[in-house]
């Protein structure tokens, strides 16, 4: 009996201390669970409650640090902006930022220039970068790229640099020959000789004034919003009216070549000007006893037909060096020869901004020594005008609207597609 019973009180203990010892074993895992590790630092979990939607939805490239310099969380575009590299910050002048504002607990801000990854150029990537305290063991990096701002504001410095100096050239020209013109009072071939050096530049500033006023009105205005359809046909024969004297004095034939129904869609006094840049350059950059000429053709695409107008001339070409900046405000391929033709560097840039405000394009293709193609494309009148219809009330024809004319045009690519206009403008 004594020993039954010693043998079951031993078995009691044996099962108590058993229990305690996986009591305390059971305490002893969940505390370890419970204890941050550095995996555990690495994930969403350690975030305050609400950063990580706000985050998302940030403009800012985010970046969240923990007390060991590790990215807790990196927005997509901090990735795309090579910030964030094998889950470490690669910028080192950001980390050391992070790394005082863990010390201090203070907000930094500042501008960086740093290089483009991949891109194989030379260009630096203008960002800021402000960095803050999260929470007591994290730091938030925000980072803002300020590479398109910085190169707008260049556009804007450049742009008043460039009126200013443009300006500058006919006034004070102007101001030189009313000196002459006093000191030649007394001799009436001097005069006559500086006072039609004097109406040069007059017209020269007063062009440049104007060009500068059509460029801004192009740049502000809705063009579509008193639109209508416009005659290819006669936009074609005002641009040869507009240089059949320069034409004339260099012997340059002009002709036109296309389909005379053909319309598009949009303001009639922008479309004109654009038009008549492109023959005039033309003229212009000529040699004599060349040839000038307006190719127009109707193109199918999905969204629509599209017009393309195509001024050839047989001038002196363009580099591919300059054709990357010929659209540029006051940019002249040949400066020398701008001047002695009056060009003010802002034909290009307004056919550039008519073609764009119209949903169009213009492009170039020239070699040097061979001559130039400047091709305007604009989207025909009917296509045009019926999108905007269905917008609206999806009632309207423009065929009502145009005295219920149709015809069919081209859609070849093939040159031989322009159809020649009944009465081909030729000069001289």
């Amino acid at each position: 009996m004594d020993v039954n019973a010693a043998v079951a009180a031993a078995a009691a203990i044996a099962g108590l201390l058993t229990g305690v010892i996986a009591m305390l074993a059971f305490r002893v895992s969940e505390r370890e669970q419970r204890r941050p590790t550095r995996t555990s630092l690495h994930t969403d979990a350690v975030l305050p409650p609400g950063v990580d939607t706000v985050l998302s939805v940030l403009r800012s490239s985010a970046v969240v640090l923990d007390e060991n310099d590790g990215v807790v969380k990196a927005s997509s575009a901090a990735y795309a902006l090579g910030l964030v590299r094998g889950g470490k910050l690669a910028v080192e002048p950001m980390l050391k930022m992070t790394r005082d504002t863990r010390r201090d607990g203070e907000i930094r801000q500042v501008e960086l220039d740093l290089p483009r990854r991949g891109t194989g150029r030379g260009e630096a990537l203008a960002v800021s970068a402000r960095v803050a305290p999260l929470g007591s063991r994290l730091v938030l990096l925000l980072v803002e790229d300020l590479t398109e701002a910085r190169r707008i504001e260049a556009v804007r410095r450049d742009f008043v640099a460039n009126v200013s100096h443009e300006l500058k050239t006919p006034v004070g020209a102007l101001s030189l020959l009313s000196e002459a013109v006093m000191d030649a009072s007394d001799d009436p071939e001097a005069v006559q000789r500086f006072a039609g050096r004097m109406q040069i530049e007059a017209t020269r500033l007063t062009n440049l004034v104007q060009e500068l006023i059509d460029l801004s009105r192009v740049q502000n205005d809705d063009p579509l919003e008193d639109a209508e359809p416009v005659p290819v046909g006669e936009l074609v024969a005002e641009a040869i009216d507009r240089c059949r004297h320069q034409a004339g004095t260099k012997e340059i034939t002009m002709a036109a070549a296309g389909a005379a129904d053909l319309r598009v869609w949009g303001n009639r006094g922008q479309l004109a000007a654009a038009l008549g840049n492109l023959v005039e350059n033309a003229v212009n950059y000529s040699p004599a006893r060349t040839r000038v000429g307006i190719a127009v053709r109707s193109v199918a695409q999905p969204g629509g037909d599209l017009i393309e107008i195509a001024v050839t001339d047989q001038g002196i070409g363009i580099s591919d060096k300059d054709k990357e900046r010929i659209f540029e405000r006051f940019y002249r391929v040949d400066p020398a020869r701008s001047r002695a033709t009056g060009g003010t560097g802002l034909g290009l840039a307004i056919v550039k901004h008519v073609a764009a405000s119209h949903g169009g394009e213009v492009t170039v293709w020239s070699a040097e020594g061979q001559g130039s193609t400047f091709t305007l494309r604009l989207p025909e009148a009917r296509a045009a005008r019926g999108r905007r219809a269905s917008e609206r009330d999806g009632s309207e024809s423009l065929d009502e609207e145009a005295g219920g004319t149709s015809h069919p045009s081209p859609h070849t690519s093939d040159p031989s597609a322009y159809a020649t206009l009944p009465s081909p403008e030729v000069l001289p």
